[in-house]
C-alpha cells in the first residue's frame, strides 16, 4: 500500500504536490494551460459548471490546471491549510489577505520590522480604505498585548524581519490575537512551509512571496496566501472581485522553481550560517543579524520554532561611514545590487531602517550606538569560499575607506 499524501514529508510533497494525472497527462509537468475563453459541451455542461472551485473550468480569470497545480502543491505544504490563493505578487498576497480580513474602521497591528511595501500599504491603501495602522516592537509581546483594543480586527508578522532578522514569538502572538479575536497575517517568505509551518504555529493567513524561494531563478512575479477554510474562502472572494489572477505561464516557472526548493534551500542556508559564523569573527563588524546564528536576536525563538533557514541575513559595520559602506558593497565582485532575494545568485543591499521605525529603535538592544550601517547579504548557490573571498577583500576597502 502507498504512502498517503497527508504522511509524506515536506521533500516528497515538492515532487508530488499538484501532479493530478487528469492536469498532467501523460508527461511529468502539469501543461501551460494559454486560456482566457473555457467552452461548454452543450447548455446542460453550462448549467452544471460549478465557477469557483479549483479543478473546474469556467473562465480564464478562474484558472486552469497550471495554476491549480501550484496552489494545491503550496497548499499541501502548510498544515492545517484548505487551500491557497495566488497573486501576481508578494505584495499583492499581503493586499490580498489584509482587505479580506480588514473593513473600515479597524485597526491593524504591524510588526515593526515588516517590509517596507507592507509598512507603506498602511499608511496609503489601508488608510484610504479607513484602516488605522498602528506599528508594536516585535519583541515586546507585553506591549503588543496592550496595544490590542477593541478595534483591533488585525495583526500582520513578519519573522524574522526582512531587514533586521528579529525573530519574534510568533505562537505567543498569535496566540494573545486569537483570545482577543484579532486575526493573525505571517509574512512567512523567509522561512517557508519547509522551514516554518505557520499555521500550526497559530497564525490565520500565512503569505508567501513566491518569486523568492519558490522561484529561485529570478525571473517571475508571484505570491500566494494559504489559510484554513473559512479564510481561504474570503481571500478567493476578494481575489475574485479584484480580478486577481496569475500567469499559467508564471505558474508553471514557480511549479518548475518548488520541485528543487528544498535542495536550494538546504546549500543557501549552510552556507548563509557559515558565512554568518565568519562575519561574526572579523574586526570590521559590530554585529552580524543572522537567526540561525548564536546571540542574534531571537536565536532562541528559532531554535525553537524553526526547522529550517535561509540565505538571507544582514550585518553591521563597526563604526564607519555611509560612503564606507558603499565603498564596501561597490568593491563587491560576486553580489550584484538588488532588492529581491531567495534567487540562485548572491545578492546585496544597504540596510538603514532608523528612519522606518515607528516603535522600536535602531540600533537595536545590544549594538553599539554608532554601529548603525548595515548591509543585507541573501546567499546564493555560488561557492562557499569564493564568496569569503570576495567579502574580505571588499571589507579592506572598507577598512581603507
Amino acid at each position: 500500500m502507498g504512502t498517503s499524501g497527508k504522511d509524506q514529508s515536506s521533500r516528497t510533497r515538492l515532487v508530488t504536490g499538484g501532479r493530478r494525472k487528469d492536469w498532467t497527462g501523460a508527461v511529468v509537468n502539469p501543461p501551460v494551460w494559454r486560456a482566457s475563453t473555457h467552452l461548454y459541451e452543450d447548455m446542460a455542461a453550462l448549467k452544471a459548471a460549478r465557477p469557483n472551485a479549483d479543478g473546474q473550468f469556467y473562465y480564464g480569470r478562474r484558472g486552469a490546471p497550471t495554476q491549480w497545480a501550484l496552489a494545491e502543491a503550496l497548499t499541501e505544504l502548510e498544515p492545517g491549510a484548505a487551500g491557497t490563493m495566488l497573486y501576481p505578487s508578494g505584495v499583492a498576497a499581503i493586499a490580498g489577505a489584509l482587505l479580506t480580513v480588514l473593513r473600515p474602521g479597524d485597526v491593524l497591528l504591524m510588526t515593526d520590522n515588516a517590509y517596507e511595501p507592507s509598512r507603506a500599504m498602511g499608511r496609503g491603501l489601508l488608510a484610504d480604505f479607513g484602516v488605522e495602522t498602528r506599528w508594536f516592537d516585535p519583541l515586546d509581546l507585553a506591549a503588543f498585548e496592550t496595544a490590542i483594543c477593541e478595534r483591533t480586527r488585525a495583526v500582520l508578522l513578519e519573522a524574522p524581519g526582512s531587514l533586521t532578522m528579529e525573530v519574534q514569538d510568533v505562537p505567543a502572538l498569535c496566540a494573545a490575537a486569537r483570545a482577543r479575536g484579532v486575526t493573525s497575517v505571517l509574512d512567512n517568505t523567509w522561512a517557508s512551509p519547509l522551514g516554518f509551518q505557520a499555521l500550526a504555529h497559530g497564525a490565520d493567513i500565512s503569505v508567501m512571496s513566491l518569486t523568492k524561494h519558490v522561484g529561485g531563478h529570478s525571473d517571475l512575479m508571484m505570491g500566494s496566501a494559504s489559510a484554513g477554510a473559512d479564510w481561504y474562502t474570503g481571500m478567493r472572494r476578494t481575489a475574485q472581485a479584484l480580478g486577481q489572477v496569475v500567469s499559467p505561464d508564471d505558474a508553471a516557472l514557480a511549479l518548475r522553481g518548488l520541485r528543487t526548493m528544498g535542495l536550494r534551500l538546504e546549500h543557501e542556508t549552510a552556507s548563509a550560517l557559515r558565512i554568518a559564523e565568519w562575519l561574526a569573527l572579523r574586526p570590521e563588524v559590530g554585529k552580524v543579524l543572522c537567526p540561525m546564528l548564536p546571540g542574534s536576536p531571537g536565536h532562541d525563538l528559532w531554535r525553537r520554532d524553526f526547522t529550517g533557514g535561509c540565505g538571507l541575513f544582514s550585518f553591521v559595520f563597526k563604526g564607519g561611514t555611509a560612503d564606507a559602506r558603499n565603498a564596501f558593497i561597490d568593491a563587491l565582485d560576486l553580489f550584484g545590487i538588488g532588492y529581491s532575494w531567495g534567487g540562485f545568485e548572491s545578492l546585496i543591499t544597504p540596510v538603514d531602517p532608523a528612519p522606518i521605525r515607528t516603535a522600536s529603535r535602531w540600533p537595536l538592544p545590544g549594538m553599539a550606538a554608532d554601529d548603525r550601517f548595515g548591509v543585507r547579504l541573501s546567499i546564493g548557490l555560488e561557492d562557499t569560499d569564493d564568496l569569503i573571498a570576495d567579502i574580505e577583500q571588499a571589507l579592506r576597502v572598507w577598512s581603507a575607506s
